[in-house]
């Protein structure tokens, strides 16, 4: 039975699913040390820069010292970059390795791979951003203000980059591919998206281009959720991002659906 066909409407391949949920999420779990452990380190030594190389101790943002402003961002920021890394490194191993066959061939829909794939992912960057705001709090005084805002935007923030990175494996033959995405993408988007400063410092027209940057909305809202603080409207950032995820869901659906680079 080809997975990629259409099944009868209301039956889900629960033991499947499970199946698939947990190989990818035992696939980062088996090499923690690269997956959890080694963003964790980078992201504290981004946190460490900012802090003592371009002085952040003594900065302030909108009231805030500079270093608690900085935390959720980067906090976010490494979340949302691991959930994409889990399902594009995924789909392309398979792809390039020749075992995408174990995914096609079990009785799985589409939508089914597409739920494995991404659950994957986000529990991941959950996962990353967790250890990360936990050793972080050693540092800096870490308070929440909404979990709804901090909830809301870490799903829809690293649902984003699943669906984006489960896309872009599908489309990717090869390793550099999946690379160039993130170096031409994904890279630029979350550096641009307010992280390392307030968008008030910007001049206006790049500060109304990082309103169409759903990276700014990402960081923004997750931070508010801690400091209280925003500079962008939260309302339409969730509405924006959730447009957005049903757009990229659309098209990875579509792409498994239709076999595209993924079966001969």
């Amino acid at each position: 039975m080809n997975s990629l066909q259409p099944r009868t409407i209301g039956a889900v391949n629960y033991v499947g699913l499970y199946t698939l949920v947990k190989r990818e999420v035992g696939r980062f779990v088996n090499v923690y040390l690269q997956t959890i452990v080694a963003p964790v380190i980078t992201t504290l030594l981004f946190y460490t820069v900012f802090a003592l190389a371009f002085g952040g101790v003594a900065r302030e943002i909108n009231g805030l010292p500079f270093l608690e402003f900085l935390a959720p961002g980067l906090i976010m920021m490494t979340m949302v970059q691991n959930a994409f890394a889990n399902t594009s490194s995924s789909m392309v191993i398979a792809k390039v390795q020749g075992n995408i066959v174990d995914i096609l061939l079990p009785p799985l829909s589409p939508i089914e791979i597409y739920v494995g794939y991404v659950v994957g992912g986000i529990a991941r960057g959950v996962v990353v951003g967790g250890v990360t705001g936990l050793v972080m709090s050693m540092f800096v005084d870490i308070h929440i203000h909404s979990w709804f805002y901090i909830l809301s935007y870490g799903v829809l923030g690293t649902l984003l980059l699943s669906s984006l990175g489960l896309a872009g494996g599908i489309w990717s033959d090869k390793f550099d591919h999946i690379a160039a995405v993130t170096n031409f993408v994904v890279t630029p988007l979350t550096f641009l998206s307010g992280t390392f400063y307030a968008l008030e410092s910007l001049p206006e027209f790049w500060q109304k281009l990082a309103h169409y940057n759903p990276f700014f909305y990402m960081i923004d809202g997750f931070r508010s959720g801690f400091i209280g603080v925003s500079d962008g409207n939260l309302t339409l950032g969730l509405v924006y991002l959730l447009v957005i995820n049903i757009g990229l869901a659309t098209l990875s659906y579509r792409m498994l659906s239709t076999g595209y680079k993924i079966k001969a």
